[in-house]
């Protein structure tokens, strides 16, 4: 499979909503319409401006008669184009017992704008999330059953999630917190690498990296 070929596959995944993974998906979705066609998310930032406002008109026997405009221009049928495309997509993204309920959405805007509010939370739950999301960080550990790739994948999620509600995590932390966390096997190799001289130095991705070298050697 060749570069191109593989790049339109991974675009392709559209990400799915998952209950409490609102922030993270909000992420993903923008990325994946921004690398999809730029213009697909200006249509959530700006909406469509061609709108589709019916017009009366007054007939010769007194009578009316409602019309609706259609998109006369070429930049009016490619932002129409893009805002059915993109309501289409989010829709796609949601799970199957919400499509009924944000179905009602017409237009792209308006439908984010209701996704945003209906799972995106208030103040109060991400205050609350990101209390609990900080005391998973202080009281972070792993068991020797647990892999290396596991243990850092899930410190790394939780890193990610605070970053998201605004809670940033330095380098120098996040590489401390790793180490305290490995189970006691683990030791000697803890031991070896909080004493070297460029382990502040040293981005948290090259910590593990070097400490994967070794895992078979631990288990």
């Amino acid at each position: 499979m060749d570069l191109e070929t593989t790049q339109t596959t991974t675009t392709a995944k559209l990400p799915i909503l998952k209950q409490g993974e609102y922030d993270m998906w909000r992420l993903r979705i923008e990325q994946y319409f921004q690398v999809q066609d730029y213009a697909l998310w200006d249509v959530i930032e700006n909406g469509n401006s061609f709108k589709l406002v019916a017009q009366t008109k007054t007939n010769a026997d007194g009578t009316s008669t409602s019309l609706i405009p259609r998109p006369v221009t070429t930049k009016e049928k490619a932002q129409k184009n893009n805002d059915v495309k993109e309501r289409s997509m989010l829709l796609m993204a949601l799970p199957n017992e919400h499509l009924m309920k944000f179905n009602q959405y017409k237009d792209a805007k308006t439908l984010f704008a209701a996704i945003q509010t209906r799972f995106g939370g208030n103040e109060a739950t991400k205050k609350t999330q990101k209390t609990l999301l900080k005391q998973m960080y202080e009281n972070f550990s792993a068991s020797i059953t647990e892999s290396l790739d596991s243990i850092f994948n899930r410190l790394q999620k939780i890193v990610s999630h605070l970053a998201i509600l605004g809670e940033n995590i330095s380098q120098e932390d996040l590489k401390l917190k790793f180490l305290r966390g490995l189970p006691f096997e683990w030791n000697t190799h803890v031991v070896v690498w909080r004493n070297k001289h460029d382990l502040d130095t040293m981005r948290f991705d090259d910590l593990y990296n070097n400490f994967k070298i070794v895992e078979q050697e631990v288990k």
